[in-house]
């Protein structure tokens, strides 16, 4: 057993399942957003009853998130311990930040959101609203922050082996920053949208809190629509960003072995590293040199330019890519039936868009993590880009043993968490948003 290749595996599987939870919570607070701004404009109960039923699922998801992510923080110590003594003054400061400035406000005002409603005043909860969606995104701003200085590291310098900050704002907003965090926000968005599309739908479908679900229904839908149609312009300017400063990660995502002007885009193919081409290749000439340069006759470096041993691995990178893309054109149809279908009054009955809905769930969870996939195996054989390679980050005093055992272990607590964070979630779906009380007059339930 091999001590970097385990410590890879495990580190994979818990920020993997890690991250099915923050781009769930992205996505619905800001759908309770919108509709805690839609009960205050139109007074309309229902708008209330579907802020608190969202509350209640996103502070499962909360819940989830914060178990599955403690594991994170302790492997960059444990089991990356050269990792942390090389680049860890500059990579540890955004990981406090993002606890110090933005876990705790995103909790505690989270807190007041779930048992708090009747016990502050309107502006306070409205308040709290917000500073829970700000939280939500002010954290993933600070782990993208982290992430994308090990793609395109900037603003350090090294000595005596460590690497030493010497502007934060160059390390802070390096070259892959903010469009990794738009993209990456995108996604959030377009996760908790379809989550609530979802949950309307099946209530539509079961025929309970129909009014209610319809009501969800439509700020879902134009969240999900919009985002979507939005992800595809990032993951462009994103893929044109890649280009120009990871080279080689994006000959991995396209299997391109070797440097061409005019080069094409493969839509489909099966890559044989072992003899540097794609079989069943399905290509559109050059159209990756049009995407990536706006030009048709742009040069696209291949896998030929760099040496064998500075290459990222093809498959997953390649496979990853080209899922993620096919997700997001998914959804971008989804989208527009669904605006069709709510143009013509027929969102709510259309039983074959809302079948679809609920069918769809599990993808924008792929396209996350396939897009993360490609983009971390995209990388190596480098944890810091160009700077420490995964064979020289990892503590060379763990034993495999200890890591193998690490990883069965971690595996059964987070199937324990994902059994039991989604059977409350699915108790809390039938339960629906609730009814008014009799007699209550619009806007008092």
């Amino acid at each position: 057993m091999d001590a970097v290749f385990l410590a890879r595996i495990q580190f994979g599987l818990t920020a993997g399942f890690h991250f099915l939870f923050p781009p769930t919570t992205l996505g619905l607070s800001l759908l309770i957003v919108i509709v805690e701004t839609l009960y205050v404009k139109t007074k309309d109960a229902v708008y209330q009853r579907l802020s608190v039923y969202l509350v209640k699922i996103l502070g499962t998801v909360f819940v989830m998130g914060v178990a599955t992510g403690i594991a994170l923080e302790f492997a960059f110590g444990n089991n990356w311990a050269a990792y942390s003594r090389t680049v860890g003054d500059i990579f540890g400061a955004p990981l406090a930040a993002e606890a110090v400035f933005s876990f705790f406000l995103e909790s505690v005002f989270l807190g007041i959101l779930v048992f708090g409603r009747d016990r502050v005043s309107s502006r306070t909860y409205r308040l709290s609203v917000f500073l829970v969606f700000f939280g939500a995104h002010l954290s993933g701003l600070w782990i993208i922050i982290a992430n994308s200085w090990m793609q395109t590291p900037a603003g350090f310098r090294l000595e005596g082996g460590r690497a030493v900050l010497t502007s934060f704002g160059q390390a802070a907003f390096n070259p892959s920053t903010v469009i990794r965090f738009v993209h990456t926000i995108l996604g959030g968005w377009t996760t908790g949208a379809l989550v609530a599309m979802a949950v309307a739908a099946w209530l539509l479908l079961k025929g309970r809190s129909a009014a209610a679900a319809a009501h969800l229904m439509k700020p879902a839908l134009a969240v999900f629509a919009v985002s979507a149609v939005l992800q595809l312009g990032s993951g462009h300017l994103h893929s044109m960003q890649v280009t120009r400063t990871q080279p080689e990660k994006m000959a991995a995502f396209e299997a391109h072995w070797k440097t061409m002007d005019g080069a094409p885009f493969t839509v489909f193919g099966i890559p044989d590293e072992k003899n540097e081409r794609t079989l069943l290749a399905v290509r559109i000439p050059k159209m990756l040199s049009m995407l990536v340069h706006l030009d048709p006759e742009g040069r696209v470096l291949g896998l030929d330019e760099f040496p064998k041993d500075e290459r990222p691995p093809v498959f997953l990178p390649f496979a990853g890519y080209h899922l993620m893309i096919l997700f997001g054109l998914l959804f971008i149809l989804m989208g527009v039936w669904g605006v069709w279908l709510q143009a013509r009054k027929k969102l709510a009955t259309s039983r074959a868009y809302l079948k679809l809905v609920l069918f769809a769930v599990p993808f924008p969870y792929l396209a996350n993590e396939t897009g993360w996939i490609a983009a971390e195996v995209g990388r190596q054989p480098w944890a810091v880009f160009r700077v420490l390679r995964t064979s020289e980050a990892v503590s060379t005093v763990v034993p495999a043993g200890n890591i193998l055992f690490s990883i069965v272990v971690f595996s059964l607590i987070y199937a324990l968490i994902g059994v039991a964070g989604l059977t409350i979630i699915l108790r809390t779906v039938r339960g629906g948003p609730g009814e008014p009380a009799a007699g209550a007059p619009k806007g008092e339930a």
